[in-house]
C-alpha cells in the first residue's frame, strides 16, 4: 500500500475535490459554485450573520470569504448591512433569490452525496460521517 493509500489526509483532499466536481456539475445550473453553496448552507440555518461569523464557521481565510460574498452580492444572492452593535462589522443576509434557490440546491447536494455514499449502506455511512466529524474536531483542537 503507497503512503497516498493509507494517508487520511490525501485521501480526505481528494474525496473533498471529487465531492467539489461534483457538486458544481450539479448546482452550476442554478447559478451556484460550491464556495458559495457553503455559505448559503450557513445562511439558510442562521441569516444576517456576520462576515467574521461566516470565516469562522467555514474555515475559511478572511480574504476568501470576501471574495466569495463579493461575488455572491454582485450575483443577487446576499445584500450586507453595518452591524448596529460594531462599525466595523457588517450582516450578511440572504436575498429573496437566495431563499428561493434552497430547495433546489439541497436536492442537487443530496443526489452528490446519496451516489458518493451509495456502496455503503446506512450504518457505515453514519459511521463515516461521526469518524470524519471526530478527525474535523480534533484538527480544530489542534490548532493554534
Amino acid at each position: 500500500m503507497t503512503f497516498k493509500d493509507s494517508s487520511a489526509g490525501f485521501l480526505a483532499n481528494h474525496m473533498a475535490r471529487l465531492f467539489a466536481h461534483a457538486l458544481a456539475r450539479e448546482i452550476g445550473p442554478l447559478g451556484l459554485a460550491p464556495a458559495q453553496f457553503m455559505v448559503l448552507l450557513e445562511l439558510w440555518e442562521e441569516d444576517g450573520v456576520t462576515q467574521a461569523a461566516l470565516v469562522a464557521a467555514l474555515d475559511v481565510e478572511q480574504a476568501t470569504m470576501a471574495n466569495t460574498l463579493s461575488r455572491m452580492e454582485r450575483d443577487g444572492l446576499i445584500t450586507r448591512h453595518p452591524n448596529l452593535g460594531d462599525k466595523r462589522a457588517r450582516n450578511v443576509c440572504l436575498t429573496d433569490r437566495a431563499r428561493a434557490l434552497r430547495p433546489q440546491a439541497m436536492a442537487a447536494a443530496r443526489q452528490v452525496n446519496a451516489r458518493a455514499l451509495s456502496s455503503l449502506d446506512a450504518q457505515d455511512q453514519a459511521q463515516l460521517s461521526a469518524l470524519m466529524q471526530q478527525v474535523i474536531a480534533a484538527l480544530k483542537r489542534s490548532q493554534p
